[in-house]
């Protein structure tokens, strides 16, 4: 089941009203690219790493919004939080603001982290979500200066991330 941008706001706002604590969300993936860049693509879930909340705690509120909107139980889930060691120290400084509820605020990556992440990524799916992403203008020097400092680092499958890059690139030159 895809996520529309109005479905999974009516999710996050459901999931502010049922915890009592001020949970901050970071998003990306899919969820990132409909929610904050406005790019049309289709996504079963949204990708977040919680802020304030224990993760077992979330998943209960996750779980009951599931029932509540008949969405899959996994709708949010943190599981993009075991690549975000390839982000920039400072991509906290280049966040977006999706949207606050009284008890959820949700910020996204911005268009150069989503980047770096697709490109180590390196699906095949991957690249029409790239090409979407570089078509509204991020700092391109940005992505390639993380890309070749993690290829100085010896960051496993870092080269093949630039590669991927340079692929990209070369295909929307090319047509």
């Amino acid at each position: 089941m895809n996520l529309s941008e109005k479905l999974m706001r009516e999710a996050l706002k459901s999931l502010s009203s049922k915890t009592n604590k001020s949970v901050r969300l970071i998003i990306g993936g899919g969820g990132a690219m409909i929610l904050a860049h406005h790019i049309a693509l289709a996504t079963t879930d949204i990708d977040g790493i919680p802020k304030g909340i224990e993760l077992g705690d979330l998943d209960q509120l996750v779980k009951e919004v599931s029932q509540e909107l008949n969405i899959p139980k996994d709708w949010l889930n943190p599981y993009f939080s075991t690549f975000t060691h390839v982000l920039p120290s400072d991509y906290g400084s280049r966040l977006v603001s999706v949207c606050q509820y009284p008890n959820l605020e949700v910020l996204a990556l911005s268009k150069e982290d989503l980047l770096i992440m697709k490109c180590f990524a390196g699906r095949q799916k991957d690249v029409v979500h790239m090409k979407a992403l570089i078509k509204q203008g991020p700092k391109l020097a940005v992505v390639e200066a993380q890309l070749e400092q993690l290829i100085r680092n010896r960051i496993p499958g870092a080269q093949d991330a630039l590669d991927f890059l340079d692929d990209v690139r070369d295909q929307m030159e090319g047509g």
